[in-house]
């Protein structure tokens, strides 16, 4: 592709700023700096949009929007050099407040997109995508798809989420008592409150679905003395699960499977966790799920279903599969409203006992991980690729965002089988569940 100069003797940062200008009704907050060392903007900004080749133009035109820009960003095409959490400041002039749906650009963007890409010899035929972007087939929500899917994020490699999530090798909102708790002391809290909802004690048995990397499973066992299942679609998490199990001396308690939850048969249980899980279920599936589910409870054992949430009933469950977050981050995904979770589980005879917004708890732990990533950013490069490294940086910051502003939430739904005649054993109040300072952390490598 010829890189030339553009006409009219204007740089390149100054033929692509009135497109810019355009998308964003007003003169750039930040710096936009071009192939051909030209720039643009304020002399002191936030943050720099490096546009490295003629490329990036072309994925825009061919793909116009938020999918556009993560392909050229993800490709090495558009860089940000600077603090990614204000250049997501400046994209909620852009987007819908539902960080989940597609932005798209307006009929006058696109016109000067056209014309810029004219300019600077970007016009031609359509780009491959990267190889990073999700390339699920099937059946929506087919056992096979759901794998595909669950492997997808999560089969990037171990060492590279060790090095993101830190030593309690959690993904998935942690609780945070105290203003100093650390990270590994909030997930140990997280899983100490979901051992009190569910009421957890010694010889019981239960069932963690979506185990991860087998963190909660070791946190029942050492603390609690409880047998535990866990599953998982991850290969690797199961590797990994299996070896930190061995490790801590938990084999006679703890048994971790690769094993999709429409496929467990050995129940009851006396409890059952589902953590950072259900969003892979689908809106479809969820009353599929519910059921099969209580069905391998004891009669008055628990459920704890903890997951990410939209805050409007009214809104689309399914993430957009033009989305950067569903071509990249979670493709098939599906957020539901808390009430529509609460409804489906009285539907199938699952009362609901407890309910708790964790929403600022996740903004907070999402930060946390950007800090990991970003302190270890030339290793998470090496580990997981550069266009991986870019998908999770610009996801974790974005979806910190989103929980601040309330454009996503989060709830754990704590329910119960009841048997007839209601006798559930449920405590009269939530009294001994709160963890009111941080507990010491037993995460090791």
């Amino acid at each position: 592709m010829s890189s030339t100069s553009p006409s009219a003797g204007r740089s390149v940062a100054g033929t692509i700023e009135p497109l810019v200008h355009d998308l964003l009704g007003r003169e750039l907050p930040f710096a936009l700096r071009a192939w051909d060392g030209s720039q643009v903007g304020p002399e002191d900004p936030p943050f720099t949009v490096v546009v490295h080749s003629p490329m990036a133009l072309r994925r825009l035109l061919w793909a116009p929007g938020e999918l556009g820009l993560a392909r050229a960003h993800i490709a090495g095409d558009l860089d940000i050099d600077g603090d990614v959490f204000a250049l997501l400041g400046v994209r909620d002039l852009l987007a819908s407040p539902d960080e989940f749906v597609d932005m798209r650009f307006g009929a006058s963007t696109m016109v000067r997109l056209v014309k810029a890409a004219r300019e600077l010899d970007a016009l031609g035929l359509p780009p491959p995508p990267p190889s990073e972007e999700a390339r699920v087939r099937g059946r929506l929500h087919s056992r096979h798809r759901d794998q595909a899917s669950v492997s997808y994020h999560y089969d990037v490699g171990n060492d590279f989420y060790r090095m993101v999530l830190g030593p309690s090798w959690t993904y998935s909102c942690a609780y945070w008592p105290t203003e100093d708790t650390t990270l590994e002391q909030a997930q140990t809290a997280k899983y100490e409150i979901i051992c009190r909802k569910l009421g957890l004690e010694a010889g019981m048995r239960l069932l963690d679905v979506g185990c991860g990397w087998g963190s909660m499973a070791i946190h029942d066992a050492q603390r609690h003395g409880v047998s535990v299942v866990g599953i998982t679609l991850s290969k690797e998490q199961q590797a990994k699960a299996q070896e930190r199990v061995a490790e801590a001396g938990l084999e006679d308690l703890i048994e971790i499977r690769l094993q999709d939850y429409r496929a467990v048969a050995d129940g009851p249980f006396d409890a059952i966790s589902s953590i950072g899980m259900f969003e892979h279920v689908g809106m479809e599936r969820t009353r599929e799920y519910l059921v099969d589910l209580r069905n391998l409870l004891v009669p008055g054992g628990r459920l704890l279903n903890h997951a990410i949430s939209r805050p409007e009933p009214s809104s689309r469950p399914s993430v957009s599969a033009r989305s950067f977050i569903g071509r990249y981050v979670f493709p098939d995904a599906a957020l539901l409203e808390v009430g529509t979770v609460v409804s489906a589980m009285q539907d199938e005879g699952l009362e609901v006992r407890d309910v708790q917004s964790l929403r600022e708890h996740y903004a907070r732990t999402l930060r946390a991980w950007v800090a990991n990533l970003e302190a270890g950013w030339d290793e998470a490069q090496r580990l997981a690729g550069p266009g991986r490294a870019r998908v999770w940086r610009l996801y974790m910051a974005a979806s910190a965002i989103g929980f601040e502003q309330h454009r996503t939430s989060i709830h754990q739904v704590l329910a119960v089988n009841t048997p007839p005649g209601g006798r559930t054993g449920m405590p009269a109040t939530r009294a001994g569940i709160d963890v009111e300072a941080p507990l010491d952390s037993t995460w090791t490598d």
